[in-house]
């Protein structure tokens, strides 16, 4: 089923496909994908670039009236497929545990909702539109899915574009990977300070305030200390300090700051970017709680913010997640089988281009660029200019550069 609209400057084909919640057993019942194609006015029989959201757990972003960015860029050369990921916006949703259901039998089911599951929806898509090959544009866990989309059906690409998505291949330790990223957000955290040398004592009579007292965010959840950390998520964003600080300098427990307290992170909105956050990095492996064995002391009870850090107190702090709170247990000692082929991306013949930002606090550049090269034929662009969601700040800059790259021209 499909339906047309047109607005300024862009046609919008939405879409809902039929795909098995188990690809190698479609018995166990079917889930709804969403997809919405975008293409400008002259542009309805251009390729395809499939555009992979970051997370895991958000929906592809929503085309602007009129286009703009690394969109407007897109629409030169191709029809833009937007994807929202199982689980996601116009999906299936994953909701809370349903009546008669097990933990275990939740958590089962959220083992289908990573990257291979949705290479393969995707390989289904491609099918049902008589796609001989479309190109991929990755932004971050978007990025992670195109490596696992090369190790899986390279034969469906014709390019592959990533932007801060340079996942580690080769069943690196998760831990490995969360100190790598402890390290950085110190970093980010220093460079924060540096910024703005008044907001760290604004913080620590934040944090011990909030430990004192029961202040309650309009949700009605108590704001703890630990909650509050969180804000460093914005430290990994090209605007980040500045929503920060701005946070910092309202009143305490005014109904501004509370409700911007509130709104600072997405943990809530889509459950499963806390339930399947630390899977992205299970490469053949369990997580453990990495991100909580790993962190720091002044991450717990001082005032490093942390960042894409998940913890199992959440489940508490967060009244939107407390659902799937005992399913985050049993997944955090799940094995996860490996998501990449690292032999068949050392005879990658997909062209592949990648920006690796030098300051990532989600991705850690060492590792990026160890992938890089271990992927035969990327062409890395390796730039401090950018954040982590450079492709959100400049977009058309960047996806003319990486379609530079990989087409040879730069």
């Amino acid at each position: 089923m499909s339906i047309t609209f047109r607005m300024p400057g862009a046609v919008l084909t939405e879409r809902e496909h039929t795909v098995p919640l188990v690809h190698a057993d479609p018995s166990r019942g079917m889930i709804r994908v969403f997809t919405r194609e975008v293409a400008a006015p002259d542009g309805v029989e251009r390729p395809y670039l499939v555009f992979l959201q970051g997370g895991p757990g958000f929906e592809a972003s929503r085309p602007a009236t009129p286009p703009s960015g690394w969109m407007a860029r897109a629409l030169a050369d191709f029809r833009v497929l937007l994807l929202d990921q199982r689980g996601t916006g116009r999906s299936t949703p994953v909701g809370p545990v349903l009546p008669g259901e097990s933990a275990s039998d939740q958590g089962e089911y959220l083992t289908h909702f990573r990257a291979d599951s949705i290479v393969r929806d995707l390989e289904l898509i491609r099918a049902e539109l008589g796609v001989d090959r479309w190109s991929l544009l990755g932004q971050s866990f978007g990025g992670f899915t195109s490596l696992t989309y090369l190790s899986l059906a390279p034969e469906g690409l014709r390019e592959v574009l990533i932007t801060g998505g340079l996942a580690p291949i080769s069943n690196r330790p998760v831990d490995d990977i969360y100190a790598a990223t402890w390290q950085r957000v110190r970093e980010a955290n220093e460079r924060f300070h540096d910024r703005y040398p008044g907001d760290r004592d604004r913080l620590r009579a934040i944090l011990n305030r909030l430990d004192a007292e029961d202040v309650r965010l309009p949700s009605g959840d108590r704001l703890t200390s630990r909650r509050f950390r969180q804000v460093g998520m914005w430290l990994g964003s090209s605007s980040g300090f500045e929503r920060l600080h701005q946070l910092l300098e309202l009143p305490f427990g005014s109904p501004a700051f509370l409700h911007d307290a509130q709104a600072a992170s997405g943990w809530e909105r889509n459950p499963i970017y806390a339930t399947l956050h630390e899977s992205s990095y299970a490469d053949g492996q369990a997580t453990r709680w990495s991100a909580r064995r790993l962190a720091p002391e002044d991450a717990v009870r001082g005032d490093l913010l942390g960042a894409e850090h998940v913890f199992p107190w959440m489940w508490d702090d967060y009244a939107g997640l407390r659902a799937h709170r005992r399913a985050a247990e049993l997944l955090a000692e799940h094995r996860w089988p490996s998501l990449y082929d690292v032999e068949r991306l050392a005879r990658n013949d997909v062209p592949v281009a990648a920006t690796v930002y030098v300051d990532d606090v989600y991705v850690e550049r060492a590792f990026a660029e160890e992938t890089a090269r271990r992927v035969r034929g990327l062409r890395a662009w390796v730039t401090n200019e950018y954040a982590h969601d450079g492709v959100r700040a400049d977009g058309e800059r960047i996806l003319g550069r990486l379609l530079d790259l990989v087409r040879g021209r730069a």
